[in-house]
């Protein structure tokens, strides 16, 4: 490796030896950032997105009428406004929680409320997507929304929750990396701030290409782990073998006390 940076132009060689020293605390910054920040919201956004489906007039839970359209406005209201705004906006909430707005950890609180409105509606649609004839068939043998909503619904979405998932992750992933803008860190930060401002291009392509990897390799794995669990995609007669094993379920459910 010092015969290579040797071998270079000088200020190519200080750029490299920078992408050696920083790119893997940057792509733990950024993971981490990404991570979480879909983790908190999924936990908002899943149940959100299941309560739009399910609360409509003709749902499994009719909810008020007043309450879906709030619902409807907040996350249409929050989709709408750009991500760097947006972020501008929330760092005074992320300096009251978190006790500063600069930083990886800031960046958490912005990425967090920008992206479960977008997660409430890959939700909504994987839900839409469904056949209704099964949901039908478990209200006509008596199921509970709870039971509805939990064995029926969510587990004939999981492939396509999945791919949401993936999906989901890879558009915080690419928010997490405009963050680095206004304060934030990974590899959007190396390649904003030292790449860039500084006119470093083997910072900034280099910082570009590893985001592109992330990207490549998040959405793969997701992709094709949704197909694996797909049983529409296996053979003709799983997707019939699948109802029958939910309508087991269900019966079980009912038999024991207290079910809900």
């Amino acid at each position: 490796m010092a015969e290579f940076l040797a071998s270079l132009d000088p200020k190519a060689a200080e750029q490299v030896e920078y992408l050696i020293g920083n790119v893997p605390f940057a792509i733990w910054e950024t993971l981490y950032s990404t991570i979480l920040a879909t983790l908190f919201a999924y936990l908002i956004g899943l149940p959100l997105g299941v309560l739009l489906v399910v609360g409509e007039e003709d749902g499994v839970l009719p909810l008020p009428k007043p309450l879906m359209t709030a619902l409807n406005v907040v996350v249409n209201l929050l989709r709408s406004v750009p991500f760097l705004i947006l972020m501008v906006v929330v760092f005074p909430l992320s300096r009251v929680l978190l006790g500063t707005s600069i930083g990886t950890t800031a960046t958490i609180v912005p990425l967090f409320i920008a992206s479960f409105p977008f997660v409430a509606r890959l939700v909504e649609a994987s839900i839409r997507e469904m056949d209704r004839g099964i949901i039908e068939a478990a209200e006509s043998m008596g199921c509970s929304p709870f039971q509805i909503i939990t064995k029926v619904i969510l587990p004939e979405c999981v492939p396509s929750l999945i791919t949401g998932f993936a999906t989901a992750f890879v558009t915080i992933l690419s928010y997490g990396a405009m963050s680095g803008a206004i304060g934030g860190g990974g590899l959007g930060a190396m390649a904003l701030n030292r790449g860039y401002t500084r006119h470093q291009n083997i910072v900034l392509w280099g910082a570009v290409i590893l985001l592109v990897i992330l990207v490549q390799i998040f959405q793969t794995v997701g992709t094709r782990f949704a197909v694996g669990l797909d049983r529409r995609l296996s053979d003709k007669g799983s997707r019939k073998h699948g109802r029958k094993e939910t309508a087991k379920k269900i019966k079980k459910d009912r038999r024991i006390p207290g079910a809900m």
